[in-house]
């Protein structure tokens, strides 16, 4: 790696080098020298990282400058088949207005009506709706009265609606608003007074409904041929905790744990028993599922750049574009390659690692007095010996129609999770970061079925699935 001309990896070699060669260094003198070499080492290697090489997001990049989209050849505007949004009008408004002609300006003479030009405005109406219950009461000869039944659910002498708690539920958990803003919400739109604690206490009543969802997910994506798993971590209360995701195209489950790994797992209650095919970013505890498993290669594509960028492996970049040349095959060819140019492919892939293996040998181990455990390599030799010993599950797209090219599903689902931490920072409780997964896994599963989130709710609170979930 080089800043400015000046070959740092070289400088500090040797100056690791003279520490170890100088004899009139005390022994306390050379690990200070030596934590020194390993902080200018650690931070030199993360000077040149951003989102094309590493997993930072690309906002962190600096001076980040958009790429300019490739032309298409095609017009502006939306293309054909293309589903619209257009406004247009409808067969039964809710108010019709009629304008009568001020005959006045007019000629003199008679005049008939012969029909009406018509321009329709959209509106919306925020207003709170008030439904009073009155329970008929009759009394007999004897004095004895019968009160009429409340329906299910009007329980008290003033309570919130269904469609109240939906909405805020939706406000909370989908749009992702704080607390504080939708109390305000309530009141400055709809003059209704709504605490943070009944907010809490809608969220709940949501998590309560879900629990034949939960059951449900987890069995269909325990049953799926295929599942993308990803992980990042949450801040419960002050301390990091970790979200775990298993999804596909049509269902996804968050679950947040204390651990990041294997026991995560088992508690989440899918992988355990998950026999399809995993795709994930080759995070080692995945490994210990007893499942085929199938890697990002889009994680392959950024620790690659690295390589060729930082370390000056030429080996990295012919591999990189070896990857994007066989996606773009399989893309054409409409899923998968046929037996005779997988191997072609495959050939090449291993030419190419033989090549790396060349270049970026691995690490001899000098006869040190005192030195034991495994021999430290650079990240390139670690990621030659990974692509080379995970070969079958990094080409597992070019071969399997079924499998993708990367754990992009995955870790789009995951997304939103991270939009909620940084809008309120943290998750107060255990409770708030539970409700918040089992209510995402509805909202995300439900708009993978073309359902509305608002619509799905609004099932919900009157004790309903949507179609798919019964």
């Amino acid at each position: 790696m080089k800043i400015e001309n000046i070959d740092i990896e070289a400088t500090i070699e040797k100056a690791r080098r003279l520490v170890s060669e100088d004899k009139n260094l005390s022994v306390a003198t050379q690990s200070m020298f030596e934590i020194m070499i390993l902080i200018i080492t650690l931070l030199a290697n993360r000077l040149n990282l951003n989102s094309t090489n590493s997993s930072k997001p690309p906002s962190s990049d600096p001076n980040r400058k958009k790429k300019p989209k490739s032309k298409t050849g095609k017009k502006p505007g939306g293309q054909k088949g293309h589903v619209g949004t257009t406004l247009k009008k409808i067969d039964d408004p809710d108010k019709i207005k009629e304008i009568k002609v001020d005959r006045r300006k007019l000629p003199a003479g008679q005049y008939r009506q012969v029909g009406f030009e018509s321009r329709q405005v959209f509106d919306i109406d925020i207003s709170r709706v008030v439904t009073e219950y009155r329970a008929q009461i009759l009394e007999d000869a004897n004095g004895k009265q019968f009160v009429a039944s409340f329906p299910e659910g009007v329980k008290k002498a003033v309570q919130y609606g269904k469609d109240l708690k939906a909405h805020s539920v939706y406000l909370s958990q989908f749009q992702l608003i704080p607390y504080n803003r939708i109390q305000d919400y309530f009141a400055d739109q709809l003059h209704i007074p709504v605490s943070e604690g009944s907010i809490f206490n809608f969220n709940m009543e949501a998590f309560r409904l879900l629990a034949d969802f939960e059951v449900l997910v987890k069995n269909k994506l325990t049953a799926s041929e295929l599942a993308h798993a990803d992980e990042t971590g949450i801040n419960i209360g002050g301390k990091l905790r970790w979200l775990h995701c298993v999804s596909n195209d049509d269902w996804t489950f968050y679950h947040p744990h204390e651990k990041r790994g294997i026991d995560a797992m088992n508690d989440m209650g899918i992988l355990p028993e998950f026999k399809g095919i995993l795709c994930h970013d080759h995070w080692k505890p995945y490994y210990k599922i007893d499942c085929t498993h199938a890697l990002c290669n889009a994680h392959h594509l950024r620790e690659l750049t690295r390589a060729f960028e930082q370390d000056d492996q030429k080996w990295a970049q012919k591999l990189s574009n070896l990857l994007v040349t066989i996606n773009n095959k399989v893309a054409d060819t409409g899923g998968a390659l046929d037996a005779t140019t997988a191997r072609k492919y495959r050939l090449k892939f291993r030419e190419i690692i033989r090549t790396g293996e060349i270049e970026c040998p691995e690490p001899l181990r000098l006869k040190e007095k005192g030195k034991r455990g495994r021999i430290k390599k650079t990240k390139s030799r670690n990621l030659l010996e990974r692509l080379r010993d995970y070969e079958d599950d990094t080409l597992r797209f070019m071969e399997n129609a079924l499998v993708p090219f990367s754990n992009n599903l995955g870790e789009n689902d995951i997304r939103m999770t991270k939009v909620q931490q940084k809008i309120s920072g943290c998750f107060r409780s255990t409770d708030g970061a539970r409700i918040f997964c089992l209510v995402r896994s509805y909202l995300s599963t439900c708009r993978k079925q073309g359902f509305k989130s608002s619509q799905a709710l609004e099932l919900l609170f009157n004790g309903k699935l949507p179609e798919f979930a019964e």
